[in-house]
Parts: structure tokens; C-alpha cells; sequence
């Protein structure tokens, strides 16, 4: 397995509110980890946000759980580290409106395994590039309902208003995926700031080349960066290297 993890500023912000994670190596239970999380709210409060949610997350998994299968890991750090930032931004006034997108996947058995809140996203690339993870939004909610058409006017005025994020609430819902990898699977890991500025097609093109993964990455970034740089942007590109013999 192989994996590169960057997050840069963009162009037009003056503080990363992005925070990645990425290890091949085992972690407690896990034989992997991988996070993306995208911070919001005051001056500093988003930044504060997503390094408490990964930072936590990271000590959390940490640990052995014998007894929980890879879903029930993930969703009970997620809820621990919720209700810890959510009580923290409750006693501090700095820290009011905080709050992060989250995706985090690990791959245990040929199994990928993903939980996401908010609209950063994971994309699986097969035959062709699909978004796994669903974006707990606004638009989207709209889109589902049938009430707005996804990509026209007033779906790119609104398409930052998540519904869902870690530490607004004491109580958070998880959407967890799991699906069998194959050989030549390639997963990203990304916030918004590369989805909103590079679309599927320019992103599958750049995974698809012949490039090391590393240098892979790195383009993506910069990608979102040539067209526009609105935001932070944050990758998290893996190659899990299935072989045949492992199916």
C-alpha cells in the first residue's frame, strides 16, 4: 500500500483550515488510517476544530478494541471526539460556531472501510471515478428532495451550507460505507476546496496518468490552485495495491 497526504492554503485564504492524516501503518486495531477534515467557524476556530477532531481521533483509534468490528471503531471515536469538541466550544467563547467536516477510511482485508460527516468527500476510481461518500448539505438535500438541479445557478450560490459537521451538536450521525476493493483501485480523500474547483473528469485524468502517486497528489493540489485557489485544499490519494491472490 501506498499513500501521499497534502493540504495547502490555496490563493485566496490566509489560514489553512484543513488537517490531514494519513498512516499505512497500524494504528490499535486499525491496519490503516486516513482523514480529511475541513474546519469551520471564527478567525481561529476552524483550524482549532479540525486539528482537535484528528489529533483526538488519532489518540482514540490509538487503542485495541478487540471486541468492536472496523465500523463500530470509527463510529464511537467520532462520537467521543464530538461531544468533546462540542462541550470544549460550549466553555469557550473563541471557540463558538466551531465545527469540521470529517471522512476517514481504513482498509482492513481487502475491505475499504469509510465514514464521513459533512461534504468533504471519497472518491473510488474503478472503471470510472464515483463518489462514495454523500454530501451532507444544503444543495444536496435539495437535489435528493427534487426541488434543485445539480450544478446549475443556485446550486453553486449554496453548495458551501453543510447540514451536518463534527462538534455542533452534542449528537452526531455517522454515514458509514464499506466495499470490497479490487486490483487497480485508486481511493481520494479530499475537501472541498479540490471538489470545487477541479471537476471528476480533470481529477480521474490526473490519477489515470503515469506519474508516481506522490507527484499524482501533488498536482491535484495544484489543479484547484491553477483554477482559482478559492479555498484550502486537502488530498489524501492511496493506492491499496490489491493483488489477485488476495481476493
Amino acid at each position: 500500500m501506498e499513500a501521499y497526504a497534502f493540504t495547502d492554503v490555496g490563493l485566496n485564504r490566509s489560514m489553512n483550515q484543513d488537517y490531514v492524516y494519513a498512516s499505512t501503518a497500524p494504528l490499535g486495531s486499525l491496519d490503516n488510517l486516513f482523514i480529511v477534515a475541513d474546519g469551520m467557524g471564527g478567525h481561529k476556530a476552524g483550524d482549532y476544530a479540525s486539528r482537535f477532531v484528528v489529533e483526538n481521533l488519532v489518540d482514540f483509534w490509538g487503542n485495541r478494541f478487540s471486541q468492536k468490528d472496523v465500523h463500530g471503531i470509527l463510529k464511537d471515536g467520532i462520537r467521543r471526539v464530538n461531544r468533546d469538541l462540542y462541550h470544549k466550544a460550549n466553555h469557550n467563547l473563541d471557540l463558538s460556531g466551531t465545527g469540521t467536516t470529517l471522512v476517514a477510511a481504513t482498509i482492513k482485508s481487502g475491505v475499504l472501510y469509510v465514514a464521513n460527516i459533512g461534504d468533504s468527500r471519497l472518491y473510488l476510481l474503478r472503471q470510472v471515478l464515483q463518489q462514495v461518500t454523500k454530501d451532507h448539505s444544503y444543495v444536496e438535500e435539495l437535489v435528493a428532495l427534487g426541488k434543485m438541479k445539480r450544478g446549475s445557478w443556485d446550486y453553486q450560490q449554496k453548495k458551501n451550507i453543510i447540514t451536518r459537521a463534527v462538534g455542533t451538536s452534542e449528537h452526531v450521525d455517522v454515514d458509514l460505507f464499506a466495499m470490497k476493493l479490487k486490483p487497480g483501485d485508486y481511493i481520494l480523500m479530499c475537501s472541498d476546496g479540490l471538489s470545487n474547483m477541479v471537476d471528476e473528469f480533470e481529477i480521474e485524468y490526473i490519477i489515470r496518468t503515469e506519474e508516481k502517486l506522490k507527484k499524482k497528489a501533488k498536482d491535484l493540489v495544484e489543479a484547484a490552485n491553477r483554477n482559482g485557489g478559492k479555498d484550502n485544499i486537502s488530498v489524501v490519494l492511496i493506492d491499496p495495491q490489491i493483488s489477485e491472490v488476495a481476493l
